[in-house]
């Protein structure tokens, strides 16, 4: 009999019924609770297409009308729902849960192809706020755009950055570490895994957004390589942009533009593939139409896309550094607070998508992200939120928010915040808002004292080895960090106390 078995029969029948009801809610297994969602879905011939993401279940069904959004949210296990679209429905089950029903979907023999769902981190707001967003096109849907580039290579990017965050965390904590075996095995061993994404980032860049524009995937990664070949420089020395005392001053140089101009330039190589290819015969198209294409983009995008996109990256590396490393505490402290702030309402109304451009812009340039830290302090203020609801909402005798919150906090503390957004502070509005000026507090300290990742990807608890490219150095950057999240938890916590009445928890 398990101990809370024995806890809950202390207390009579009615904790028996209690305990016998947990028990089926940890027993349930996936596929209990894909047929269940299935049921309410319309059944399992009106779902046309089921995936996953990191938390969520993306299911598109044939008839939006059988949709049962109320009896989903009901369902054990689903800590929310995302329905802002006609005949298309996200479920939020989790990480590691998601990926486990969508392979169960498959074995039922539901088609699982990914053809029009995007991969990303896409946190949306409540069905008006997203609607209302989407009369904003153009900057919206280039900011999605660069997102459903980038995200995909998010495990890349956490793999190279957990592996220098380890690296220089080890070497500062082993100043000897050369004269020993292992660490010297060890160091190298992290670092190649780290130079083999950072090394060819344009490339899996390039690679990735041919993809997205409708191109062939191995030109825009060779196009995305070209940009960091030191061939550039011989060629920019012939033309007379070549700075040979300050190289990396250069107006046209190798890496000039990185990430940036790798997009930009692939968005024009499928342009012009498509041209050629309309007009080369079928016999020819497979020897001629690839070799044309990189020819004819080359010109454009060496003379004119590098200088123009490196003077951008440049630009925009300068400002990120003047207010997240400003020589001004005062500056870091109202920067780091206000864009913590705000993070949340950005992630809502879609707009986040740019900052993994920004990020990986700021990471190829410098080896380091300095925006990203702070921002990580807004799932931790969601966290502190979650938890004040929570024993306002079991004082209330609220045991549906209750059961959310526990089965969504483990994420949280991981620093995936998507069931507490959908499942708790996004549904009741106002822990939405204060999470946020909770978190703000804990932005505000690490942006004041300096913390930089190696990467940007992970968060909460994930993200503490990463935090290791700090000014006061690595194991300063990650107590920092770590300090950070607990002042988000408690300020995030404090703040939903005071906004949020515990009438409103009891009825949420």
């Amino acid at each position: 009999m398990h101990t809370y078995y024995r806890v809950f029969a202390l207390l009579g029948d009615k904790g028996i019924k209690e305990c016998k009801a947990h028990e089926r809610e940890a027993t349930m297994t996936n596929e209990e609770l894909v047929q269940n969602v299935l049921v309410h879905l319309g059944g399992k011939e009106n779902v046309r297409l089921a995936t996953n993401c990191q938390t969520r279940l993306r299911v598109e069904v044939a008839d939006d009308a059988k949709i049962d959004e109320d009896a989903l949210k009901n369902v054990e296990g689903v800590l929310g729902i995302v329905h802002d679209r006609t005949n298309y429905i996200e479920i939020v089950v989790g990480p590691g849960k998601c990926r486990k029903c969508a392979d169960i979907c498959a074995a039922m023999g539901i088609a699982t192809s990914e053809e029009g769902l995007s991969c990303d981190n896409d946190w949306k707001a409540n069905k008006k706020a997203v609607k209302s967003q989407q009369s904003d096109s153009r900057i919206r849907l280039i900011l999605k755009t660069f997102g459903e580039i980038f995200v995909p290579l998010i495990p890349g990017v956490i793999a190279a950055g957990l592996c220098a965050g380890l690296s220089s965390l080890i070497q500062q904590l082993n100043p000897g570490w050369k004269s020993d075996m292992f660490f010297s095995v060890l160091i190298p061993f992290l670092g190649l895994i780290n130079t083999s994404f950072l090394a060819y980032l344009t490339a899996w860049v390039g690679y990735r957004a041919a993809e997205k524009f409708g191109g062939t995937p191995i030109l825009g990664g060779m196009l995305g390589m070209i940009t960091g070949l030191p061939a550039i420089n011989d060629i920019s020395a012939v033309v007379g942009l070549f700075n040979k005392t300050q190289p990396l001053d250069a107006i046209l140089r190798s890496g000039r533009g990185g990430v940036l101009a790798a997009v930009l330039g692939v968005f024009l190589l499928v342009k012009i593939e498509k041209a050629i290819r309309a007009k080369m015969p079928d016999s020819l198209d497979i020897v001629f139409t690839p070799v044309l294409t990189l020819i004819v983009t080359l010109i454009p995008y060496i003379f004119v896309v590098m200088p123009l996109c490196g003077f951008i990256s440049s630009g925009i590396c300068m400002g990120l550094q003047q207010l997240c490393m400003s020589s001004s505490i005062a500056v870091r402290i109202i920067a780091g607070y206000i864009s913590t702030a705000l993070f949340l309402p950005l992630v809502a109304m879609g707009m986040h998508h740019g900052l993994v451009a920004i990020y990986s812009i700021q990471l190829e340039q410098f080896g380091y992200v300095t925006l990203y830290p702070a921002l990580a302090m807004a799932g931790a203020g969601q966290v502190g939120a979650a938890i004040a609801i929570y024993l306002k909402a079991k004082r209330g005798g609220n045991k549906r928010i209750c059961n959310v919150i526990k089965g969504a906090l483990p994420a949280g503390f991981l620093g995936i915040g998507e069931p507490l957004i959908y499942g708790v502070t996004l549904p009741m509005g106002r822990p939405f808002i204060s999470a946020g000026l909770g978190a703000g507090f804990g932005g505000a300290l690490v942006m004041a004292l300096g913390v930089a990742a190696t990467t940007w990807g992970p968060s909460g608890l994930l993200a503490l080895f990463v935090m290791t490219a700090g000014e006061g150095g690595a194991i300063a950057s990650v107590l920092t960090y770590g300090a950070g999240l607990v002042v988000s938890y408690i300020m995030g916590f404090v703040i939903t106390n005071i906004m949020v009445k515990n009438e409103e928890v009891a009825n949420a």
